[in-house]
């Protein structure tokens, strides 16, 4: 390969960034990242993905050199109490790097927080409900920073809830531990995460460094409605339906039904001209149950 060969860095070697890397690698980029766990970098190795130990705390060791090359960066790792682990420790080098053409965040839809389930867009305020989602919304402000006073390329992408192979409501049914959980006119956004993949692509073949897009499907659905189709395509007889104010739940997963709210996807099918392979939680369940 040749120092013109497109390069790939992602801080945080995730679900969807794997699936972004994977699909640049068999494009013949070049491709590596990050992670935490050290066993994991002989794994990545062996798809023919470079990996570096970073977390919280622990920066790259000899940043420059892993770095080095970089064309395309993307950071899905999660901003903590001290603001994004990302920025703190590399900030200015990623700014530095000089072949540096597009840079994606990885952010989420609970940066609107609760519409009573009216709708949002990347023009609508942002007033998240809780504590996580004041962080990320600072954290795309200090993202955003980076692009206007250093010049880095950066673009937001704003996630609805993902999905996708060994991670849907078809493996919990599977478990047996999906609750299907009752909370009169919530609904909740999706997107399939090979439909992630496809808006980073459409994004970087159309840069618009500080401009942000919500990606999610087409249909916000009742996450009960969505379990019990789980259910049906396994055969299985859906989980016996539980009223959202005796579920008991943790502190954590009360939180995900405190916004409700729809999404539009309007900008990434216009400006990007992304065509979704997976419009709504049907399509996605039925390829993936198709896949077992």
């Amino acid at each position: 390969m040749t120092r013109s060969t497109p390069r790939l860095f992602c801080f945080g070697l995730g679900f969807s960034a794997l699936a972004l890397a994977r699909r640049r690698r068999d494009d013949g980029w070049r491709v590596a990242g990050t992670t935490r766990d050290p066993a994991k970098v002989e794994r990545l190795a062996g798809e023919g993905i470079e990996s570096f130990l970073f977390d919280a705390g622990r920066p790259l060791e000899e940043a420059a050199a892993a770095l080095a090359g970089t064309t395309h960066l993307l950071a899905s790792a999660p901003p903590g109490a001290g603001g994004d682990p990302v920025l703190a420790a590399h900030g200015a080098a990623i700014a530095a790097l000089p072949e540096l053409a597009w840079v994606g965040y990885l952010s989420t839809t609970g940066v609107y927080g609760d519409r009573g389930g009216g709708w949002v867009d990347e023009a609508s305020s942002l007033t998240p409900s809780g504590e996580r989602g004041r962080r990320r919304v600072e954290a795309e402000a200090a993202w955003l920073a980076l692009h206007r006073d250093q010049g880095a390329p950066v673009h937001l992408f704003r996630l609805a809830g993902i999905y996708g192979p060994g991670r849907s409501q078809l493996d919990s049914v599977a478990a047996g531990t999906a609750r299907r959980i009752v909370k009169p006119g919530q609904v909740f956004s999706r997107i399939h995460v090979e439909d992630i993949a496809t808006v980073l692509e459409a994004s970087m073949a159309r840069p618009n460094p500080g401009a942000a897009y919500n990606v999610c499907d087409e249909e916000a659905a009742d996450p009960a409605e969505v379990v019990a189709f789980a259910a049906a395509l396994l055969g299985l007889p859906a989980p016996p339906a539980l009223p959202f104010e005796s579920a008991e739940l943790s502190p954590m997963g009360r939180s995900f039904y405190d916004d409700n709210k729809r999404v539009s996807n309007r900008r990434i099918k216009e400006e990007l001209g992304v065509r979704l392979r997976y419009p709504d939680y049907r399509a996605g369940l039925k390829a993936l149950a198709a896949q077992r």
